[in-house]
């Protein structure tokens, strides 16, 4: 038995099939995996996301040991609630974990990482967080949903006191507020619009409950991944561990390399890659033949060698198989991938697949 949210009550009334997940018990799906996710894709889906880890760091340090501690530059974040992705990296500038950081006040970010990592990301953090004088506060009596979709917000915001409603409605993308005993955060995981909102733990239930009342269709941990496939979102121990560099996973962009003399941990060898013309490429593929992309499918590039598929699978939206890949450094667009030792045809494709409801592929 694994660790459960407070709302695995619900996900076993309703039904779902209870998957061990970083050794959580979550919902893989309610009944059908592909209806959920075109419920998020049209409309408004909710995810159960409590496993992942919300952290608070506080002290009159703590933006200095950000700006060691990830690759992005939280000196970018001057507004209350605005928010950051980054990766957060070891000596040799592999990926420990991606992240949200949220700049509440000058003594207070907050982190939510991945479940799966918890408690790697945990002792990462404090290590380094000691010659700064930050205290690291796990915020585990905290639970938290996504609502995610075109009508997530509209459907979801009778859950926010009328107080704030308006000023929670307003959020730009990427920025998050104190709503009472609530924090709300225009954030998401599927390559929609939509919220993803942290309460105490007592009172997940109670809310779960009025979004689906409320025309919310609940969603599990498949359509999850298919939706950040369509999106081209990397999932960690997928696309990118601590083996890998942010360069190698498509995540350059989340590299903030000014100022030059900013001295976050693994910049040294991610300087040194980043200037390596033999670096491998991080891209999307569409198969052209029938048949279903998998993880670790081996790709091969004529003339250039071998690459690997890290998340692949079929794309409810598109009616394709897609993937993530990483190949060979090169100029090329279409590869061939082995299934079952049958060589089928690929093509190197710009990312994302699908963004707020839109195939943005030529298919």
């Amino acid at each position: 038995m694994g660790s459960k949210t407070p709302l695995y009550d619900k996900h076993v009334e309703a039904g779902a099939r209870i998957v061990d997940f970083g050794g959580w018990d979550m919902p893989l799906h309610y009944g059908s995996q592909k209806e959920e996710h075109h419920a998020v894709r049209n409309s408004a889906g909710v995810f159960d996301v409590s496993h992942m880890t919300i952290v608070d760091l506080k002290g009159a340090r703590v933006r200095d040991f950000l700006r060691h501690l990830l690759a992005n530059d939280v000196a970018k974040l001057q507004d209350s609630g605005k928010a950051l992705y980054t990766c957060m990296l070891n000596e040799a500038g592999g990926v420990i974990d991606d992240l949200i950081v949220y700049f509440m006040d000058e003594s207070w970010f907050r982190l939510v990482v991945n479940a799966a990592t918890r408690e790697k990301d945990l002792t990462w953090i404090r290590k380094n967080a000691a010659d700064f004088d930050v205290a690291v506060h796990e915020r585990a009596e905290l639970a938290m949903i996504a609502v995610q979709g075109p009508k997530a917000r509209e459907l979801a915001a009778p859950c926010i006191d009328a107080e704030w409603r308006e000023q929670a409605l307003a959020l730009k993308l990427f920025t998050g507020m104190e709503a009472g005993d609530l924090f709300v955060a225009r954030t998401g995981y599927t390559g929609e619009d939509g919220w993803e909102i942290v309460m105490p733990s007592m009172r997940a239930p109670s809310i779960w409950d009025r979004l689906i009342a409320g025309g919310v269709a609940p969603a599990g941990l498949g359509a999850r991944d298919t939706l950040r496939l369509e999106a081209a979102m990397n999932l960690y121990g997928s696309d990118m561990d601590e083996t890998i560099s942010p360069l190698e996973a498509g995540l350059g962009w989340t590299i903030a390399w000014e100022p030059a003399d900013r001295a976050f941990i693994g910049r040294g060898p991610l300087e040194k890659l980043r200037d390596e013309p033999s670096r491998r490429r991080f891209v999307g593929l569409l198969l052209e033949d029938k048949g279903v992309l998998r993880n670790h499918q081996r790709i091969v590039v004529e003339g250039s060698g071998d690459g690997e598929i890290t998340s692949g699978g079929f794309s409810p939206t598109i009616g394709r198989s897609i993937a993530l890949a990483r190949l060979p450094a090169g100029d090329y667009d279409s590869a061939q991938v082995d299934v079952r030792g049958k060589l089928l045809n690929v093509r190197v494709v710009k990312t994302p697949f699908v963004r707020n409801g839109q195939v943005r592929i030529e298919v």
